[in-house]
């Protein structure tokens, strides 16, 4: 068994982990980035549309506080989303400074400045993005970085089993002192210590069928958080992107909202452009609203997909603008500088995640959380295009803070005891975890999906209980493997959506249900909060 002590555990090699791990990296001596794949199995890495921030000398810092808080539907904490935003720009000029080479455009006399796109949500022209590969851009920028620094440890193919926490003498308080780890390469469990843990794990939307997320977003952090003790608030808020490419092999791949910031049309099969019945908007409503128009067209038509037509712009600017999505769709015979492309929605984005404050910091003393696994209240009931990279970097920088300030007084961790394999064996019912698998991301898409129902949710209800007894049968009695870990955490997480979405009675931002159609306006909106001792006394 091995052992090995660290100043800082990382959990996740997104934008959020590794912007923190080089932040910390100077001044403290050992930090450990854990990734449960390789290093660009992240949502990062394949984030295509960019970074929110105001650049633009028409455009303000109020304005994009009210774009946030609107798409919002009442739910940010304001404080939180100012200090968001006014970070924009010096969030931006840091990942310049890590080597990220943002897309410009010339100003004439040989000068250049930062091209701004538009998505949905916003008022003014203020994503920044590397193209139609915005996230690629940052992941390589960032690994290579820390890659470069002597300080900081990169351990891929690392999966986390379970945090491991101590309770404090006098004043029983809990406090994290590391985690148990499975190198998935080795087939074995470690034991982590650490004076402070971060979860940069990212989101869970691989708990639906159909999602635009890498394998690897099965809420690892907010399942671990939760059987550490954390709250978790807002679960209910799952994003949908209205734009995933529809086609047998094309597997989950983004198309970029950026298309319709750039112009691209919404239409049906005939052609005909819907998105003007739904909202004044059109194409440039907030997601929710989007998702929701298209999945009432598929419903209500009896059609597989719509479209999203870009091909009435030149196409020199179609190719210098979503190389990446022209390359894709290529491979697929669909040229979308002359043919639309069909589209579907799928899950896309947590809101909700673990409740921290403004520091990052979580219930339990030295473990933070930051990124999309964390609840900071910048998105509400809906996060609005672009600001998820943003947050990425502010609370990695909000966090650096903190745990510079309070790391040298932490005490070393007590021993701890190492993983015990001796009354588990090797399973030889492997087709028990695919099949569960299957199993909740079906149910989930059907019943806890775009559109909801009571009935609906409590039938997803009796179905988590289920899954969750035979997957902690199994996981009692064979050895841990990767996948089972996911599936363990999965479940949680699926419990964790429909016990919010069965609190919130009324239809607010991306929780839209037939039974409470309207957003209850008669008392102040209230953030969805679970308590572990609630549900695990």
């Amino acid at each position: 068994m091995t052992c090995n002590n660290y100043d800082i555990v990382i959990i996740g090699s997104g934008a959020a982990g590794l912007s923190l791990a080089l932040k910390l990296a100077d001044h403290a001596t050992k930090i450990a980035v854990l990734s449960k794949f390789a290093l660009t199995e992240g949502s990062t890495y394949y984030a295509q549309g960019g970074i929110s921030a105001v650049f633009d000398a028409n455009d303000s810092i109020e304005s994009h506080i009210e774009d946030t808080l609107i798409a919002g539907a009442g739910l940010c904490n304001p404080e939180i989303v100012k200090l968001t935003v006014t970070y924009g720009k010096n969030s931006i000029n840091w990942l310049r400074e890590q080597g990220v080479e943002f897309t410009e455009e010339s100003i004439g006399n040989g000068e250049t400045k930062l091209h701004l796109t538009r998505e949905g949500g916003h008022s003014h022209r203020r994503v920044v993005h590397a193209a139609d590969a915005t996230g690629k851009a940052v992941s390589v920028s960032l690994i290579d970085r820390a890659k470069e620094h002597p300080n900081i440890y990169l351990c891929e193919f690392h999966n986390v089993v379970e945090l491991i926490t101590s309770k404090e003498s006098v004043s029983g308080a809990k406090r994290v002192i590391g985690a148990y780890v499975l190198d998935s390469k080795l087939q074995q469990v470690k034991t982590l210590t650490a004076r402070a843990v971060v979860i940069a794990t990212g989101g869970a939307n691989k708990v639906y069928l159909y999602s635009t997320n890498p394998q690897s977003s099965t809420g690892d952090g907010i399942a671990l958080a939760w059987r550490a003790g954390c709250r978790v608030s807002n679960m209910e808020f799952m994003q949908f992107h209205p734009t995933c490419l529809y086609h047998p092999n094309a597997g989950s791949f983004l198309i970029s909202e950026a298309v319709r910031g750039e112009g691209g049309k919404l239409v049906l099969p005939d052609g005909s452009p819907f998105m003007h019945r739904f909202d004044d908007r059109g194409e440039l409503a907030p997601r929710d609203i989007v998702a929701r128009a298209i999945d009432h067209e598929i419903k209500k038509r009896g059609i597989d997909c719509v479209y999203l037509d870009i091909s009435h712009k030149p196409e020199e600017f179609i190719l210098s603008h979503f190389p990446t999505i022209y390359r894709h769709c290529l491979k697929f015979d669909i040229d979308i500088t002359k043919q639309p492309i069909p589209v579907v929605p799928a899950a896309h984005y947590t809101c909700g995640g673990i409740i921290t404050d403004s520091f990052a910091r979580t219930d339990i003393a030295n473990l933070y959380a930051i990124g999309e696994v964390a609840s900071t209240g910048l998105h509400g009931a809906n996060r609005m295009a672009s600001n998820s990279l943003l947050e990425c970097l502010v609370f990695a920088d909000r966090a650096s803070e903190a745990i510079l300030s309070c790391l040298s007084s932490i005490p070393g961790p007590p021993a701890i005891k190492a993983w015990d394999e001796s009354k588990v064996s090797d399973s030889d019912e492997e087709v028990v975890v695919s099949h569960n698998w299957s199993e909740l991301r079906h149910f989930m898409w059907d019943y806890v999906g775009i559109v909801r129902t009571d009935k609906r949710l409590d039938r997803a209800m009796s179905r988590v209980e289920l899954l969750k007894r035979e997957i902690a049968e199994y996981y009692g009695n064979f050895r841990v493997t990767s996948d089972l870990l996911e599936l363990r955490n999965l479940v949680i997480v699926a419990e964790l959506i429909i016990r919010c979405a069965q609190l919130r009675k009324e239809s607010r931002g991306l929780h839209y249900t037939l039974d409470y159609p309207n957003t209850d306006n008669s008392k102040p909106p209230q953030n969805s909060i679970l308590i572990p001792e609630n549900y695990n006394p």
